[in-house]
């Protein structure tokens, strides 16, 4: 399917063809996302001079709010190529979903994106009043290099001293930009998401190898992830980027963080924005959303268990 839509190899795109890709990886997920689900109330702002589409899964207030973050690559994507996911993720959490339209690479390197999702979720905390939502059962997540974000902001959050943040959401992500894993071998080619074009977006977003060890891009490289936001993190087991997001789970997990680790067996990259065709994309996304309800919502967990 996405060889018929015209999808190109991602490591032949250039600067004159950026646009022209993220056009068709719009319409190409819009299609394999499925059905559009109806939300109680969606929105679009402009938060910290940054778009941000708003979801409400019922009126009810206050609820838990989850800041997401886009896939792509730091380099494709936006709240419209996300609507779908970002409504299905909203009614399978029963929280207030904010999905924000980051500043993307290669025109806007590193630290744009981070910048942007930060002062994003550090607004949004301090001003729940305006989305009707709790403080104290704030989220952040995305997927792929959304999920690089979540995890660098997490990092940033601890070490800044706030927003407070309980719970983070990563789902396949990237991790490590010198990773070269089994996954990453075994899977270079034919899965959607190569290794060269990996290897791609890491530059476009990176620039150069020595930022690459940046602990914000590579959050693995960190060198203490304890006092860090319980985490769900989801891979898949055809994807280069799985080995990278279980490690982090496990170096997680060895900080003392509580982790609930699950890979999905066949699954490529990018199932989860597939729920109109896979199952496993289905079952991702009952999954997050059992994962954000049980630890933030009305039945809240109580601290230190992840569903």
């Amino acid at each position: 399917m996405m060889a018929a839509a015209g999808f190109p190899p991602i490591e032949m795109t250039t600067p004159d063809t950026v646009r022209e890709l993220r056009a068709t990886l719009r319409s190409s997920f819009s299609a394999l996302a499925g059905n559009v689900p109806e939300v109680a109330h969606v929105e679009d702002r402009t938060v910290s001079g940054v778009p941000v589409r708003v979801y409400w899964p019922q009126s009810v207030n206050p609820l838990p709010i989850l800041v997401f973050f886009h896939g792509g690559g730091w380099v494709l994507g936006d709240i419209e190529t996300y609507d779908a996911v970002c409504r299905a993720l909203t009614l399978a959490s029963g929280c207030i979903v904010a999905s924000v339209e980051y500043r993307l690479a290669p025109e806007h390197p590193y630290p744009a994106a981070l910048e942007d999702c930060y002062a994003v979720t550090k607004y949004i905390a301090e001003n729940v009043h305006e989305f009707g939502a709790d403080a104290s059962r704030l989220a952040v997540g995305g997927d792929s290099a959304g999920g690089n974000l979540a995890a660098a902001v997490t990092l940033l959050a601890r070490d800044q001293g706030g927003p407070d943040i309980r719970f983070q959401l990563l789902i396949y992500p990237a991790t490590d930009y010198s990773a070269d894993t089994g996954s990453i071998q075994e899977f270079a080619e034919g899965h959607f998401l190569t290794r060269a074009g990996m290897r791609w977006f890491w530059e476009q977003y990176a620039l150069y190898a020595e930022n690459g060890l940046n602990h914000l891009i590579s959050p693995i490289n960190a060198k203490h992830l304890g006092d860090l936001p319980a985490a769900f993190v989801l891979t898949a087991e055809c994807d280069v980027l799985r080995d990278q997001g279980e490690a982090y789970a496990h170096r997680l997990e060895e900080a003392g963080v509580p982790v609930r680790l699950k890979r999905y067996h066949g699954a490529i990259h990018g199932f989860f924005n597939m729920a109109g065709l896979l199952d496993t994309g289905k079952e991702a996304i009952s999954d997050a959303g059992a994962a954000l309800w049980n630890t933030l919502g009305a039945r809240a967990a109580t601290a230190g268990e992840v569903y």
